[in-house]
């Protein structure tokens, strides 16, 4: 009983990161959707966009793979916070590298349902989100 009781004791604190987290799943949706210039939950949804969906979920894979790193080395709760906010900038940015760098008409492919075109931006985010993660051990 002593065994069970010293490894829920950590519960509440995965409680607490594991909602911080799902919270900043959404906040990086909202964020992500204003970086962008098309509507992915649109495309998914109603138009059943491949190549939006492929895109979209890598870019949510590589910010979960990101807030991971933030969440396995903050030091509490606010540092957690801190990096999660940092993810957010970093995966924005992986966008913007894309689209203004390789692949300057990505926006418009992904709403032409060019699949190669979300495969590539899914490879970046996720990419992007590893090398996060990977930073975020200090």
């Amino acid at each position: 009983m002593d065994t069970i009781m010293a490894s829920l004791a950590g519960l509440d604190n995965f409680a607490l990161y594991f909602v911080l987290s799902v919270v900043f799943l959404f906040v990086f949706k909202f964020v992500y959707a204003l970086v962008t210039p098309h509507d992915e939950w649109k495309l998914v949804k109603e138009d059943k966009n491949v190549a939006a969906a492929i895109g979209f979920g890598g870019a949510i894979v590589g910010f979960a793979l990101a807030l991971s790193g933030a969440a396995a080395n903050s030091l509490g709760v606010v540092d957690f916070a801190i990096w999660g906010i940092v993810a957010i900038v970093a995966q924005s940015l992986a966008f913007a590298l894309l689209r203004f760098t390789f692949m300057p008409r990505i926006a418009e492919r992904i709403d032409n349902n060019e699949v190669s075109a979300g495969t590539m931006l899914a490879a970046m985010s996720i990419a992007v989100g590893l090398l996060n993660a990977a930073c975020m051990t200090y």
